[in-house]
């Protein structure tokens, strides 16, 4: 039987499918083929891995070693805590399947992220993703979809910021944090634990994107390296801080929602 996981991207048929009658020089093509690496992408998405198998297989495709710190912090939790792990997001994707990989092997695969939805194209990773498009036609489900989640028994995953890491000023540290996974987490009964992943993407990176604040660019052009960013991570080695899990009555009134956020963000930088 077919592995109903296993996919090829074709990076010309995906081309065409978004063009429409407009049509794309041959050396453009090969170039994004190169680019994102697509011989070597679609080595690994033929295998067909799916959920958290398929974040575990990406790390030793990409041969990354990650030394986690802090687990037993979360031995003392009850057997049915819920949980929402809240992390930095430096890299873009090694963090991401990273912290799938974590979280669903100690909690036995019960694990959802809520991602930006051209995730999904990817069938290994979409059956633990919560598609999340705030610009186009989900967007007036957005808020159920989200609430599902959250009071599923599952454990989520959130990288707050939204986007990944910057570097301002020499540091490299996320921009602000949203307040929903504060919210989401008081409405539900969920435990925060604060997450720090120590990485960084390539000086390259951190360039295309100050420049696209500096020329006032909307369009999220970075987002469009770390394919590549993806692929200089081979060979990484990376670490992950797993904090104390926070309940839900530590955040009182005494801060908003989105002052808690920040708190939990400089936390996080702190461990």
């Amino acid at each position: 039987m077919d592995n109903p996981y296993a996919q090829t991207l074709d990076v010309e048929q995906l081309i065409a499918s978004k063009a429409g009658d407009k049509k794309f020089p041959k050396f453009v093509v090969n170039w994004l083929k190169r680019f994102i690496h697509q011989d070597f992408v679609n080595g690994y998405l033929q295998q067909g891995y799916y959920g958290v198998d398929f974040c575990e297989n990406t790390l030793k495709y990409l041969n990354i070693d990650v030394e986690v710190e802090g687990m037993e912090n979360l031995d003392s939790l009850p057997d049915d805590a819920r949980l929402t792990f809240a992390s930095n997001h430096p890299l873009g994707g090694v963090d991401g399947v990273t912290m799938g990989m974590i979280v669903g092997r100690r909690y036995n695969g019960r694990v959802r992220y809520l991602v930006n939805d051209l995730l999904m194209n990817l069938k290994g990773l979409a059956p633990i993703c919560v598609p999340i498009n705030k610009f186009g036609g989900q967007a007036r489900n957005l808020p159920k979809l989200i609430d599902d989640a959250f009071k599923s028994d599952d454990q989520m995953i959130i990288f707050p910021a939204g986007l990944c890491s910057r570097k301002n000023h020499g540091v490299i540290k996320d921009r602000e944090w949203g307040k929903a996974f504060i919210k989401k987490s008081i409405d539900t009964d969920r435990y925060i634990v604060p997450v720090h992943f120590i990485g960084e993407n390539s000086k390259r990176f951190y360039r295309v994107a100050n420049l696209c604040k500096i020329l006032k660019i909307k369009f999220n052009l970075a987002m469009l390296f770390l394919p590549d960013e993806l692929y200089r991570a081979r060979n990484g080695k990376y670490k992950v801080i797993i904090g104390k899990p926070l309940p839900p009555s530590f955040f009182d009134s005494s801060k908003t929602h989105l002052e808690w956020a920040q708190w939990v963000k400089e936390h996080v930088y702190s461990m």
